[in-house]
């Protein structure tokens, strides 16, 4: 019988259980189970084609590039309210941003950005109408691809970042700053021998869970490009659609595959942001 104690985090434990842990534990089963009901490999290898190799890795590019510029713009922003001797006032309103933008997306997200540096969009147009300048004959730029994607993630990306390692910012004490330099240490050194090593795990932390983030992330992407761009999360979705494949058992294996690196991804986060708390205390 459940105390009084953990009737309060009840309702978490049972969402989690009904929404999650079921949920993957189903997909588990079905990327190793034949249509017959006995085990089989043959969901697993069957990812082993060009179109889902290839989903794969656009996906991974695509996570990997717009987890590490979020992370430097993110941290550049948020040393720049901590510790950059900005006023004050600015720190509340920019996490208070960073709390909405971060969970901004999907269709709305999509449709800002089409809507602003789309083919039709607001500055689309007025760099054309106004200087003559084609966005995409100038630069090759297509918002409707992998970078703009990287571009669009950033939205929510950046703030993540700003809201994570901005707690890790506020552990680094004055004392660490005041003996270096002390010691004759400059500001470089000092970031290199002493603020760095400590918010090393925070920053890999951090990379990690925008790294998953934006793998898991299927709205946004399917709202600005649809169907005919090619990764993982949408041809998942094309197959609970029914629109591709035609095989349960290899759409079973196609989400086994994305649980597999958004785990790996959330379980490096957990284990470098505990080993970052320790300098926190």
């Amino acid at each position: 019988m459940l105390t009084p104690r953990w009737l309060g985090v009840a309702p978490f434990f049972l969402f989690a259980l009904m929404f999650l842990i079921l949920p993957a534990l189903s997909i588990v089963f079905g990327a190793f189970r034949a249509p017959g009901g006995g085990f089989t490999l043959d969901n697993v290898a069957g990812l082993n084609t060009p179109t889902i190799r290839g989903a794969y890795w656009v996906s991974i590019r695509l996570s990997f590039w717009s987890a590490l510029l979020g992370c430097a713009i993110g941290f550049a922003m948020a040393a720049a309210i901590v510790l950059g001797g900005l006023p004050r006032g600015i720190r509340s309103p920019m996490l208070t941003f960073s709390g909405v933008a971060s969970n901004f997306a999907g269709l709305p997200l999509a449709f800002a950005f089409i809507a602003t540096i789309g083919p039709a969009g607001l500055i689309t147009v007025w760099l054309r109408t106004e200087f003559g300048i084609n966005l995409r004959a100038a630069t090759g730029f297509n918002l409707f691809s992998t970078t703009g994607l990287i571009i669009t993630y950033l939205f929510f990306q950046v703030p993540l970042m700003i809201l994570i390692i901005t707690p890790a910012l506020d552990g680094l004490k004055r004392e660490w700053r005041e003996a270096a330099s002390m010691l004759g240490a400059t500001g470089w050194q000092y970031w290199r021998m002493v603020a760095l090593p400590i918010l090393l795990p925070s920053l890999l932390g951090t990379f990690a869970l925008l790294f998953a983030n934006s793998f898991g992330a299927v709205a946004t992407a399917f709202a600005l490009a649809g169907p005919q761009l090619n990764i993982a999360p949408i041809l998942l979705f094309s197959q609970i659609r029914g629109d591709v494949l035609g095989n349960p058992g290899l759409g079973y294996a196609l989400a086994f595959g994305m649980i597999v690196i958004t785990g790996g991804a959330n379980a490096a986060y957990l284990i470098l942001r505990a080993r970052a708390e320790r300098w926190q205390k």
